[in-house]
């Protein structure tokens, strides 16, 4: 069974009863599906109405190994008093396996959204980011990949002139445009800074609001720059961005030192995720969810769009990185 043709549909209401039941959780509830596409993530209710998420991961994608490391960094957060989800230990156990099936499960956490343009909010995020990283910096993880160019220009590059996506009238014009954008991002990529265990994919949809933050699905957790945390955050234009900047890192300093010469890795990282997400999607195209979800993604409107965003992000490298206020 390979990525390329898996899909989930073994999944069915009974299938995930009894493999809940099998560590000793009986759902009383149905199973509500979460916004989750890697893996699939469903809410439910157990027999004494406590409210629960389990994630059924997606096969071959992360070992055994990864999986477990990635639990135990969020245990490690949750000593240090970070608000994450946590997997829940059963039986001393994070990691459970059903008929093939690597799952999980968690608390069911709620909160509003996180105000991306709320500079309280923004302190808070940044505030638990230092922290988060002081803890990440300990060591880095040992099974986990470290963010390089190799997973996300040079393996995604493959996959997409391997795919059948690119039209025939753009392909000239796409790899053209995309080697441009590769060959600018491996001269601007600097893997000088030392690598944390990181989110890894600390966008704001991955933070609720209560009290505070909440960071919700290390399933990306990496090592990585530190900045990888931070640049996801930033929105608006190049004002707006410093201003954002000054408040996550006075904020973030109050817990970890930050190397301002990371600065200079924003767009840089920003043109990796850019490649690896198209990538990604044509990799996981044969998954039943996919076409539903993205249905642009076989458009040649999209693609057409995507040679001017490799030109724009072509341009971005070329200016001066953002810089932070002279106390910094």
């Amino acid at each position: 069974m390979t990525n390329q043709a898996f899909n989930f549909d073994a999944l069915t209401p009974d299938f995930m009863w009894y493999a809940l039941e099998s560590i000793g959780i009986r759902a009383e509830s149905g199973f509500l599906p979460l916004n989750s596409y890697e893996n699939r993530v469903y809410q439910f209710t157990d027999e004494e109405r406590q409210r629960y998420v389990v994630k059924f991961y997606r096969p071959e994608r992360w070992s055994q190994q990864q999986i477990i490391e990635e639990h135990q960094f969020t245990l490690e957060l949750i000593e240090s008093d970070i608000p994450v989800a946590p997997p829940c230990q059963i039986n001393g156990a994070t990691l459970h396996q059903y008929q093939g099936y690597l799952f999980a499960l968690f608390a069911s956490v709620g909160g509003r959204q996180f105000e991306v343009d709320n500079i309280d909010q923004l302190e808070g995020v940044g505030r638990f980011l230092g922290r988060i990283h002081k803890v990440g910096s300990r060591q880095p993880f040992a099974h986990r990949p470290t963010i390089g160019l190799d997973e996300y220009l040079h393996q995604p590059r493959k996959i997409l002139e391997n795919s059948q996506f690119i039209p025939m009238h753009l392909e000239n014009a796409f790899f053209n445009d995309l080697d441009l954008l590769i060959g600018q991002l491996e001269q601007h990529w600097d893997n000088s800074a030392t690598p944390i265990r990181l989110h890894g994919d600390c966008h704001p949809g991955n933070i609720l609001w209560r009290d505070g933050p909440m960071f919700v699905d290390l399933d990306d957790s990496r090592n990585g720059p530190a900045i990888q945390d931070l640049w996801m955050l930033l929105n608006g234009e190049r004002q707006d961005k410093l201003m954002q900047l000054d408040v996550i890192l006075e904020a973030y300093q109050e817990f970890c030192d930050f190397n301002s010469n990371q600065l200079k890795l924003i767009e840089p990282l920003r043109g990796l995720r850019m490649v690896h997400y198209m990538a990604w999607l044509a990799k996981r195209w044969q998954d039943p969810a996919f076409p539903i979800a993205f249905p642009w993604f076989d458009d040649p409107k999209y693609w057409e769009s995507q040679v001017l965003a490799f030109k724009e992000q072509i341009a971005a490298l070329e200016e001066a990185p953002l810089s932070l206020m002279p106390q910094w």
